[in-house]
């Protein structure tokens, strides 16, 4: 487990990142370093762009504006896990949560699915992504997943590539062991979590999910879950069980 620097305000950019690079910051970020934080200029700052991995740098403000100046790179740029994370749509606040959550847990695609019993159909992508870039921030993330557009579930399913196994959380799976039933899972599988709707999934759903090839049924436990508490705890039985935290 690499060291990470949690006391260093980080910040995402878009730019590219080189030792002498010159940031502009926009407004947010500079309210941010100079009003929140009182960053003042000459102070350290650690940035990260998904790409080229955690780099130190210096703040440079005025009344005008704020820029960084780039130094020294600090962590090479990691390799996100071949985890998708596919989920119904939840309400704004319930969804700001998973996100953070899937984003610290490793995911590197998130793919809301529209289902028949699903109570929302639509998402804020840019929410979606501000609050996994809050999340890599804090966290010492340095890979941000793909955000893609809601999609029915059939439509997935027929697109679905069979070397990527999907985890399908089920209420109804035969085995309650959900350790034992990831061992079916080849090692290091592409990986796809399914998460329904908390009004479950309709029969012909299920039916058409089951009938998949490469597909593991995971209980979540004997308790109802909430479907952003089925999202960390699924998540978290993956990657403990054939994930990269073994």
């Amino acid at each position: 487990m690499p060291a990470y620097d949690f006391r260093s305000p980080r910040l995402f950019v878009a730019a590219p990142l080189a030792a002498g690079a010159e940031l502009p910051l926009d407004r947010a970020q500079a309210h941010y370093l100079t009003t929140v934080l009182r960053r003042k200029p000459g102070d350290g700052v650690l940035v990260f762009n998904g790409r080229d991995g955690e780099w130190t740098a210096t703040l440079a403000a005025n009344k005008r504006a704020a820029t960084l100046q780039v130094d020294a790179q600090t962590r090479p740029q990691t390799v996100a896990a071949d985890l998708h994370y596919l989920f119904a749509p939840l309400k704004t606040a319930r969804l700001d949560y998973m996100v953070q959550k899937a984003v610290e847990m490793g995911v590197s695609r998130l793919q809301p699915v529209l289902t028949r019993h699903g109570q929302v159909a639509r998402v804020n992508s840019e929410r979606m992504r501000a609050n996994a870039i809050e999340a890599a921030e804090q966290c010492g993330i340095l890979v941000l997943p793909e955000i893609e557009a809601p999609q029915p579930l059939t439509r997935l399913i027929a697109a679905r590539p069979t070397a990527r196994w999907w985890v399908f959380c089920d209420e109804d799976a035969p085995l309650a062991d959900p350790v034992a039933a990831l061992g079916s899972v080849p090692p290091r599988a592409p990986l796809a979590v399914l998460i329904g709707p908390e009004g479950g999934f309709a029969e012909d759903e299920r039916k058409a999910l089951i009938e998949l090839p490469n597909v593991v049924r995971l209980s979540l436990g004997p308790r109802v879950l909430r479907a952003d508490t089925a999202a960390v705890a699924a998540l978290a039985l993956v990657q403990a069980a054939i994930g990269d935290w073994r």
